[in-house]
């Protein structure tokens, strides 16, 4: 089921200009690393028996909804903007060394989202259930390395626009854990500023 949403008059809309401009570029997405301070959110994680990987899923795609940028899309040539998104994130089977890609609707709280996705983790037996839907964010740790800089594949669809979240190994610097944090976005929606308001947002959840 697709969440609900609203067209765009583009003749009214204060971004038209900007959107057309960077629709038509060959690459419309970039991307944006930057390190993320998860001392205090890692801590409480832990002492309440959670993984660490479907809560970060959590308070990334929280704090990406909270910003209306990130929820714009192109929908059958028309521009729509969701009242809400959902999430998908890849996970890793132990045996196989490959992972599959699990959708989960975004809950109200962080309890009921680290329990819905552990039960789709383990009743999910695929890879890959289907296309995933317009209105999801995507997410993909990659615990290996520390990274200062990742890239994604290109599907060649300029009007693919969801946003892609991916985050690294965290280091321990100065008694406070590090970890880098990506986002990719289209720029026909979403701005630096943007990235900057997100990055400020999920460093408040951390820290709280």
């Amino acid at each position: 089921m697709t969440n609900s949403y609203q067209i765009i008059d583009e003749k009214t809309w204060k971004r038209a200009m900007h959107c057309m401009v960077f629709r038509n570029s060959i690459e419309p997405a970039f991307c944006v690393t930057f390190e993320l301070d998860i001392t205090n959110f890692r801590n409480k994680i832990k002492e309440q028996g959670y993984s660490f990987t479907l809560a970060m899923v959590y308070a990334v795609c929280k704090c990406a909804n909270e910003i209306e940028e990130f929820r714009y899309r192109f929908l059958d040539g028309k521009i729509v903007l969701f009242d809400k998104i959902d999430t998908a994130f890849t996970y890793l089977n132990q045996e196989t060394e490959l992972f599959k890609v699990v959708n989960v609707p975004m809950q109200d709280t962080l309890e009921e989202y680290v329990k819905t996705a552990a039960k789709a983790v383990e009743e999910q037996t695929e890879y890959f259930t289907g296309p995933l839907g317009n209105d999801v964010f995507q997410c993909s740790p990659m615990p290996w390395v520390t990274y200062t800089h990742i890239s994604h594949t290109n599907s060649g669809k300029k009007d693919n626009a969801t946003p892609l979240f991916d985050w690294g190994k965290y280091v321990e610097r100065n008694g406070r854990l590090i970890m880098p944090v990506s986002v990719q976005a289209h720029h026909s929606f979403v701005d630096g500023l943007h990235i900057g308001r997100f990055a400020d947002s999920l460093q408040r959840y951390m820290n709280e």
